[in-house]
């Protein structure tokens, strides 16, 4: 039996038990099995002779506590929640894991968990020396309210790690070589054991490389890498909003044995304005109108950020609040439309007012004395 059958195949499932199934329960449901399929029974029948190869193989393995052991912990960690299938229920191809092809190239799924469990089972280890995606890095910027409005291209100065320029990436000194590591032969790996299992570790020698510096490089002391400044030019796009995240790609650190860069992370602050406001891909903005305004209907102008203000018919009976849009004078979008202007109207009551004004808004008071505007509110607040 090969260690891919310890993860394709539900051996539980095939005698029809339980994962907790006692010796004698599974003993049980063996022989109950092996007669109905066994050959002799069914001569000629090539679909049951297969069956009873599965049944005894099964059984094979749960009969045996040390095997069953081995054969639970191996399901158990490597997540099999629904064996069977194609892919015995795991989320990925077998076959890359156990010798098959990839179909990821370098660092695709069989050589990350190669890497991962390079001992498991007796399996052989990947050579360590593959290409090496670089890391991501993260910076912020901060920006005025007009130009994330409008996009910018912005300098970020980068800090971080890349192959050492004195030594190119040996770690070794100038006119010297490293040399393969003795204690895991150029692997970076050495096994662990750990019970049923042998798990592989960075070797304790070379701490993963592979090789080991006998006379290491001045600048980067044997790491073969150092850090990096280096100044870019970034792209905000138009319409970004505070808080957000942009991704570049490949603008992040170098990769190593011409393994692709990382990507670059900016996190983008933006300062507020004096008059508008964001909500999503719209503009707000708030315009004070007089209480005859809100009474009688008027048009209004409403300003619009780096255009001509625009008028605004608030009919008659506009209350206080009321949220008018003008279409198209918000912040751009990605398919380069752009969202509205949402225009808040708010009543201005003056703190002073003349004898005219008074005597016109005592005779309004007046004409309103039989319109009690609280009664409904007071009557539903007695209800239980």
């Amino acid at each position: 039996m090969s260690t891919k059958d310890f993860l394709e195949k539900d051996y539980y499932k095939v005698l029809g038990v339980p994962k907790t199934a006692t010796q004698d329960e599974i003993k049980k449901s063996y022989r109950k099995l092996a007669r109905k399929y066994h050959p002799d029974a069914n001569r000629g029948d090539a679909e049951s002779e297969e069956r009873f190869k599965e049944i005894s193989e099964a059984y094979d393995v749960l009969s045996d506590e040390k095997r069953r052991k081995e054969y639970d912990e191996a399901r158990s960690l490597f997540g099999a929640a629904r064996p069977g299938g194609a892919q015995g229920g795991f989320g990925f191809d077998l076959g890359d894991l156990f010798g098959g092809t990839t179909t990821g190239g370098a660092g695709g799924t069989g050589e990350r968990i190669g890497d991962l469990f390079g001992g498991l089972f007796g399996g052989r280890r990947q050579p360590p020396r593959r290409p090496r995606r670089g890391t991501d890095v993260e910076t912020e910027v901060t920006l005025t309210f007009n130009e994330a409005l409008d996009g910018k291209t912005v300098p970020i100065r980068l800090t971080s790690e890349a192959a050492c320029p004195t030594c190119r990436g040996t770690g070794a000194k100038t006119g010297t070589v490293p040399r393969v590591c003795p204690r895991c032969e150029g692997t970076g790996q050495e096994s662990r054991n750990a019970g049923g299992f042998a798990f592989s570790d960075p070797c304790r020698e070379c701490h993963g490389r592979g090789l080991v510096v006998d006379d290491p490089c001045l600048t980067c002391h044997g790491s073969g890498r150092a850090q990096s400044t280096r100044t870019i030019q970034a792209r905000i796009p138009a319409g970004v909003g505070d808080g957000q995240r942009i991704r570049l790609k490949a603008k992040g650190a170098p990769g190593e044995n011409g393994g692709p860069s990382g990507d670059l992370y900016v996190a983008v602050h933006v300062t507020g304005h004096k008059v508008f406001g964001r909500s999503g891909d719209n503009l707000t903005v708030t315009v004070p109108v007089t209480y005859p305004e809100a009474t009688l209907g008027a048009e209004i102008k409403a300003p619009v950020l780096g255009g001509q203000p625009v008028t605004l018919r608030i009919p008659a009976g506009t209350p206080n609040g009321q949220t008018f849009r003008v279409r198209g004078k918000g912040a751009a979008r990605r398919d380069g439309t752009k969202g509205d202007l949402l225009v808040t109207v708010e009543v201005q009551v003056p703190k002073k007012v003349d004898e005219t004004t008074r005597e016109a808004l005592e005779k309004i008071r007046a004409s309103n004395n039989g319109d009690d505007l609280r009664s409904e509110l007071l009557r539903m607040a007695r209800e239980e």
